[in-house]
């Protein structure tokens, strides 16, 4: 996909994951504050961070959607990698206040203070966001892996763990309702761990695309039908793959025939780098193509099997 086409795709999801975040937001607050809920205002705090995460994406997005220049020879991808960390980071420092808080009112119950009850306005509040958190959670999602985009992942995940968030938050309003009191900071406690493990699993994905980690099984397989189809080649004798953001990079070494000429190999080269790089696999950036003289010492699968 087009560079720019990408950062737009990413900026119109963003743009509707910012009006849902500033609106739940807005309304989480005043039914929490309005119908006395701890969990429901915790939770209204989590959705402003997420405001703020939101444009980070957008940011680092943008900035990884750049073309290369001459300081940056193989892109800016990864800043996108580093939007995401940017955002695992800010949702840790969100559970820890809510965590915090939560605790607080805990230990205050237990030493006899009792907090007014919430009412009906904050359980419906929180049973409204459960819904229209799923909805952007199936929305995000789908065009995080329509676009392979780490960072819209991150985004998605965190709507999937809002959406439990405010399940807990419903949860909780729901025993202090009954004079359970205790479970409404309890459900703010368990909202904070959420938070941290969806920050656990943005991180992780980030940290992959990093360290180099090599492409899927099935875009490698993708890449060695490819080059074992394209005329000329006898063998794949090397491939590595590496991620680098959203997109692979693609080291080969392939085996021709001994008896060619230098310019006809290096052809067969061409060949291989055209259809890897501009072919099927969309997300390949760039392909670097070695080639070897096929030699009877040679014990290697044949192209069928290593085609399988």
């Amino acid at each position: 996909m087009p560079e720019n086409k990408y950062e737009k795709e990413v900026g119109k999801t963003s743009l509707v994951t910012l009006a849902g975040n500033a609106v739940l937001s807005l309304a989480k607050l005043l039914a929490g504050l309005l119908a006395h809920s701890a969990a429901l205002i915790s939770d209204a705090a989590n959705s402003i961070t997420d405001c703020f995460s939101t444009v980070v994406v957008m940011v680092g997005v943008h900035i990884s959607a750049q073309k290369s220049d001459k300081d940056h020879p193989y892109g800016h991808e990864r800043m996108e990698c580093i939007a995401a960390l940017v955002l695992a980071a800010t949702f840790i420092a969100t559970a820890a206040v809510i965590g915090w808080q939560g605790a607080q009112k805990i230990i205050d119950i237990a030493n006899g203070v009792s907090p007014t009850a919430p009412t009906y306005l904050a359980l419906f509040t929180a049973l409204g966001c459960i819904l229209v958190k799923g909805g952007l959670y199936l929305y995000t999602e789908h065009q995080a892996k329509h676009l392979k985009s780490s960072a819209l992942h991150g985004m998605a995940v965190d709507h999937l763990s809002d959406s439990l968030s405010s399940a807990a938050a419903a949860v909780g309003i729901v025993g202090g309702m009954c004079g359970i009191l205790v479970l409404d900071p309890i459900a703010s406690v368990l909202i904070a761990l959420m938070i941290v493990k969806t920050a656990w699993n943005v991180c992780r994905i980030a940290i992959d695309q990093l360290v180099d980690k090599s492409a899927d099984g099935e875009s490698e397989a993708q890449i060695t039908q490819t080059v074992l189809a394209t005329e000329g080649v006898e063998r794949i004798d090397v491939l590595r793959t590496r991620q680098y953001g959203n997109k692979i990079f693609v080291d080969l070494e392939i085996a021709v025939a001994p008896t060619l000429s230098l310019i006809e190999a290096h052809r067969i080269a061409e060949r291989v780098h055209e259809r890897v790089e501009h072919g099927a696999l969309q997300d390949v950036k760039h392909c670097m193509v070695h080639v070897n003289p096929l030699t009877g010492d040679d014990h290697h699968e044949t192209p069928e099997e290593q085609m399988h």
